[in-house]
């Protein structure tokens, strides 16, 4: 079957998944969508995926972390595939890792209107459909990474 909403880019991302103490998942609302989602975003040119998923929890949360494991390789076009409000069309590769926060103060910016916690189980109506399962894999704690 041929495709007709193809790529414009392929890119690597690294997505992170922050739990706390009482097993609540920390959610971004995305300025771009206006949605609910895992903080992460683009690998940049020079970085490795852990110096990327920290970078951007950073800059998106204001939470300083650690990469705890990985959860999952997720590259199904279905799932990873993005069109923002520019018209830009990007399929991801995302790596998501369950991390610690080990510092920093919660913040919101440009990227990021709000933050909270929500249990798995009950996420927001408004939630990132392609977030979903991979907040579901974190939280069953499965040794082995996911791949997707």
């Amino acid at each position: 079957m041929a495709r007709t909403d193809r790529s414009n880019t392929r890119r690597a991302a690294a997505d992170a998944v922050l739990f706390d103490e009482r097993g609540r998942v920390l959610l971004q609302r995305r300025a771009d969508f206006g949605v609910w989602g895992l903080p992460g975003g683009a690998v940049e040119v020079g970085e490795n995926l852990e110096t990327a998923v920290r970078r951007e929890v950073k800059e998106e949360t204001g939470f300083d972390v650690e990469v705890a494991r990985l959860v999952g390789v997720y590259s199904d076009p279905a799932q990873t595939t993005v069109r923002y409000p520019s018209g830009d069309v990007v399929q991801y590769v995302s790596l998501v890792f369950e991390c610690r926060i080990v510092g920093g103060t919660p913040r919101t910016d440009a990227e990021s209107t709000a933050q909270a916690w929500f249990d798995p189980g009950a996420l927001p109506p408004d939630v990132m459909k392609e977030h979903v399962p991979r907040i579901r894999d974190a939280a069953a704690r499965r040794p082995a990474a996911f791949v997707r």
